[in-house]
């Protein structure tokens, strides 16, 4: 397993780490798959669109409007004020994603990349990759 680390700069953002996990893959002869995993409760990761940048921030706007900030949330209790939004952004992407491999490689689609999802930045966080024979 590898562990990569990395620090967001906003409260919400997508991070494009395509090019981490696969070199974080290297050399992996004979697998078959890669997982990605986050462990974090504020934090997710997802496969989307690579190709255009604007369609992170579109995410991005889309949750936050979907999940907004002024709702009466029961969570309140972290230091760094509440972040039960933060949580339910979490679920809704969720926190692995598995990718085929094809020659050594991720078997993503044209304009696919995968994105980590910070939904409580400022951070520094972790993401795991292990293959699978």
């Amino acid at each position: 397993m590898r562990e990569l680390s990395l620090q967001t700069d906003r409260k919400t953002q997508l991070v494009d780490i395509t090019s981490r996990v696969q070199d974080a893959i290297a050399g992996a002869n004979g697998a078959s798959a890669a997982l990605v995993y986050v462990p974090h409760t504020t934090a997710g990761v997802t496969i989307n669109e690579g190709a255009d940048p604007l369609v992170g921030e579109d995410i991005e706007t889309a949750l936050e409007r979907v999940v907004v900030e002024e709702w009466t949330w029961k969570h309140t209790e972290d230091p760094d004020g509440p972040n039960a939004p933060s949580h339910v952004r979490a679920t809704l992407t969720g926190s692995q994603v598995l990718i085929p491999l094809r020659d050594g490689r991720l078997a993503l689609g044209r304009y696919q990349g995968i994105y980590f999802c910070e939904y409580d930045g400022p951070r520094e966080r972790k993401v795991y990759v292990a293959t699978l024979q």
